[in-house]
């Protein structure tokens, strides 16, 4: 016993010795474009931490006038604060934003639309992983009412603005965890039948849909969208889960970092000529394969249709 204990601890320290170089190999696909957005508007939600920040630091050092739309504004303020030093842009500003909450995104659509008369730019990157069942505000399970159900919410009160700003895109966080998801329409809010990864992966799986569906309504406006898929990363998305965080913490050497992992998102939000993918799912910034369920037209087309019902909105 002893011995096996002692191969394992030299293994980790090994792990850890060479972990620069095991992330390095692991980093996966990197924005290459060099393009510059000064005067751009753009919206991210969940940019207090995480991949959020990282991608809010980038377009931020690219000139763009950032918008961090997050549930801890004491947080935000704190990741502003550092962009704004690190970057030398003043233009990175915090809003409150609640997505387990239809009041707090109306109540931020309603803020941004008074003040910003241009919207370039909507990552919906912040995201809630393994819950134990709970719902939200208005009663929705609440990876569903989150991931799902909040940014579909969100993208609809800001399509106006995003519109009349076009060329406009709209970005998507979803995960390959969509591949062991199911639309579940007879048990949407998880009532008869509850599993928190499976949960997770049901919302993934929602986010492509969404993303395909929006794509094709949104033909012929000069607004695209892109589902992104930002690899195995470093963040807080797994704090509810002390399984995962051990995991996590044993294999951090095989992840990526919260910078690489904003790569993708990076990438469909700035990437040049990009405009006939719309619609499409990006993995290590270039398109990639999705499961058969995120391929359905009529499972998206019914999902769109239930989600405006659940939110109680007209969304033609």
């Amino acid at each position: 016993m002893l011995a096996i204990l002692g191969l394992f601890t030299s293994f980790l320290s090994i792990l850890y010795l060479t972990a620069p170089s095991i992330r390095k190999f692991f980093a996966g696909g990197v924005c290459t474009t060099s393009v510059q957005i000064p005067g751009k508007v753009v919206v991210i939600t969940g940019a207090n931490t995480g991949i959020g920040k990282e991608t809010a630091r980038e377009l931020a050092r690219r000139g763009a006038r950032v918008y961090i739309a997050c549930r801890d504004v004491l947080k935000g303020e704190s990741a502003a604060s550092e962009i704004r030093a690190d970057t030398k842009n003043s233009q990175v500003l915090v809003r409150k934003l609640d997505l387990s909450d239809t009041k707090s995104i109306r109540d931020f659509a309603e803020g941004f639309l008074a003040e910003e008369k241009r919207l370039h730019i909507l990552i919906n990157n912040a995201g809630v992983m393994m819950c134990p069942y709970s719902k939200t505000t208005d009663g929705f399970e609440t990876h569903l009412g989150v991931n799902h159900l909040g940014h579909f919410l969100l993208t609809y009160l800001l399509l106006g603005r995003l519109k009349e700003s076009a060329p406009a895109r709209v970005v998507n966080l979803s995960s390959v965890a969509h591949l062991g998801g199911k639309i579940r329409f007879h048990d949407l809010q998880g009532e008869k039948r509850y599993c928190r990864g499976f949960a997770y992966c049901h919302s993934k799986l929602a986010n492509v849909l969404f993303t395909r569906e929006l794509a094709k309504r949104l033909q012929g406006t000069g607004v695209t969208a892109y589902v992104v898929h930002p690899g195995i990363v470093m963040s807080e998305i797994v704090r509810h889960s002390f399984l995962l965080c051990l995991l996590w913490r044993l294999f951090s050497p095989f992840f990526k970092s919260t910078r690489q992992g904003a790569q993708t998102s990076l990438h469909c939000a700035l990437a040049e000529g990009l405009e006939p993918l719309s619609g499409k799912y990006f993995s290590d910034c270039k398109r990639t394969w999705v499961s058969p369920r995120a391929r359905s037209k009529k499972t998206a087309e019914r999902l769109w249709n239930v989600s405006c019902e659940l939110l109680g909105i007209q969304w033609e």
